[in-house]
This record gives structure tokens, sequence and C-alpha cells, in this order.
């Protein structure tokens, strides 16, 4: 396994990551057999988990402490999130210091350690000044309850604002960001990447398959089975009526004859790419059971050569998205009516 460097926080990670999003009731409910996939896959030479409060409602924090337990936890570099929602109440979510302070105990308790590596703001907050964050997330560096701290599925505009707020004022500057990147989903080329980049920032990518659409259960004009997997999670992503669904099956049967003339599986394809970019550190493989764990794997050994990257540059061209990779998170410049309309005595164009 090949390890690189996540930014400059002076810690080495693995260039495969595990995600644990479908650990708990959304995915695998067998909390057993979760821990013996966190356990192959550390065996396999992976050191970077990644998981967050919400998913399943902290139940997954539950299993990878259960994971870590009798001596696994200084195996690895362990990742969790802060942000939605957890539980009832305007205070039991958001980027506030009020709730980060509180909700990193929480985390804390459940992974079963005194401290988290990686600790990362799970979307933006514009209820919450980005300066109130920061030294929020300052401090609990300096109390040693998390090591670096970084953002995920933040847009350029929001990760430039938190460098130059951090500059400005003299605060710890986020050290990473989790995009969703994939062969299908390819818009963070145009942007996210490039400010990453410059700003010295790891990158650790989620969602290679984008959704189970590059898992090689997809193809075009075959039916889909929509009461299990992704596909009952977001039944509307995988609705062959709807013109961007079928686009994304179109580029999936293509990308299949791609990889059987490679002589690799789909998933280990898709697995490969994102890694090819320069900014990329990381690629997080979030398996549900211990078969998709081990075919994710493949794609660690495999090198894409230029024609093959050229090839996957015509099925879907750099910096194009074939879908909105992220479902749950809408910038209110685009949700909130007052932000996008005048009111109606101010809208005389004379």
């Amino acid at each position: 396994m090949n390890y690189r460097s996540l930014g400059r926080t002076g810690i080495e990670v693995s260039v495969h990551c595990l995600g644990t999003m479908m650990f708990g009731a959304v995915g695998n409910k067998d909390h057993g057999d979760c821990v013996r996939i966190v356990h192959a896959a550390l065996d396999a030479g992976i050191n970077f988990v990644d998981t967050a409060d919400m998913y399943s409602a902290g139940e997954s924090e539950e299993i990878v402490g259960k994971a870590l337990a009798g001596g696994r936890r200084d195996e690895v570099v362990l990742a969790t999130k802060v942000h939605f929602p957890m539980g009832e109440g305007r205070n039991r979510s958001g980027n506030s210091r009020r709730w980060i302070v509180r909700a990193v105990e929480d985390s804390l308790r459940r992974l079963g350690t005194d401290w988290i590596d990686l600790y990362q703001v799970h979307r933006p907050d514009h209820t919450t000044d980005i300066e109130e964050t920061l030294g929020a997330l300052g401090d609990l560096v300096r109390e040693g309850k998390i090591r670096a701290f970084g953002c995920s599925t933040f847009p350029a505009e929001e990760i430039a604002q938190a460098h130059h707020v951090s500059e400005r004022r003299a605060l710890p500057r986020m050290r990473t960001e989790q995009p969703p990147y994939s062969i299908l989903a390819r818009g963070i080329e145009r942007d996210v990447l490039p400010v990453a980049r410059r700003h010295g920032m790891g990158v650790l990518t989620w969602s290679p398959l984008a959704s189970g659409f590059l898992s090689g259960k997809y193809r075009p004009g075959a039916p889909v089975d929509l009461t299990s997997g992704r596909a009952a999670l977001t039944p509307a992503r995988f609705d062959q009526a709807v013109p961007g669904n079928a686009a994304k099956l179109e580029a999936a049967g293509r990308l299949i004859e791609l990889a059987d003339s490679i002589g690799c599986t789909l998933p280990e394809l898709a697995v490969a790419f994102p890694t090819v970019h320069p900014a990329v550190t990381s690629v997080i493989i979030g398996p549900r059971t211990m078969d998709q764990l081990q075919s994710l794997l493949g794609g660690a050994a495999l090198t894409l050569d230029d024609a093959t990257l050229d090839r996957i540059d015509e099925i879907v061209p750099p910096g194009t998205n074939l879908y909105r990779p992220d479902g749950v998170w809408n910038p209110p410049a685009l949700t909130e009516l007052a932000q996008r309309r005048r009111p109606v005595t101010e809208r005389a164009a004379g």
C-alpha cells in the first residue's frame, strides 16, 4: 500500500482509506461483520478510517470504536466529522463553538478514544461566522482532543474564505478537504482541487463509485433493483426515466467496456481514477460487505496509463459533472428566496 502526506500535517495516510458511512442502520447492521471489515482493511495496509457523527446517528462511530478497541487504535489515522443534526433543537447541529465543543466530546465517547486525528466540518454553515468555527477548532487542537482539522464538501470559495480569515485573524487553518470525486463527477477539477493544492491541503475524495453507478451492477436498459444498497437510499438517482440518470448509465456502460479492454473491473478502474490527480491524497472507499471491500482493494494496485485516461476524458470530459454529487446540501444563495430576489418595491429597472 502506498502512502501520501495529509497536507502539511506531517501525517502519512494510505492512498486508499476506509469510509464507514454504510456501517450501521443505513447499511450493514451486523456490528460483528463491520468490525471484521475494518480489521481486514487494516490488515491489507489501509491506515486511515473515516466516519462521521451523523452516520446512522452515531452508530457508525460506535462500530469503529469497537473495531479499534484492544490495541488497534494506534494503527490508524482516525477521522470524523461535525455539522449535521444529532437530535432535536437548533443547538444540536451546525458549526458554532457551542455545538462543536459538545459534539467532539460525544464523538470521543462513541469512538472510545482520547483524541481524533482529523476532525472535519461536514458542510458550511452560513449562520455561523467562519472565524468562530476556526477558533473553536484551534482550541480543540491546543487541548489535545484533535490533532488537525479540515472541511468536507466545501465549495472552492468557502475554502478560500476560510484560509483568508485564518491569515487575517492569525487562526489555525483548514488542513484538508474531503470532496466527492469520481469519473462521473469531475466538477471539482475546475476549482476545488486547484484551490486545495494552492493552499497545501490534503484531499480525501469520497464516492469513487458515484453512489454505486460505477459498481458494475447497473447497465443501460437493464432494470435497477430499488430495494437494496445505494438505490434503496436514493431511488430517484437510479430512475432511468430521468435523463441525467440515463446519461450516467450510458457512460457506465462505456466505462465497463474500457475496463474490460485493460483487464480490470469497473470498480477497480473507478477507485484508481481519483488517485491520478496530483491534488488528491487519498480515496475513501465505503464497502458495506467483505466482498465489496475485496473488490475495491484491487484498485490500489492499478496504474492507469495516459491512453486509458484519454479514453476516460472522451467519455466524461474533464471538469464535467454528469450529476450533482452532493445531494444533501445546497448553498443558501440558491435555496433562500431573499438572497435571490430583491423586495418587490426595489425591482423596478428605472
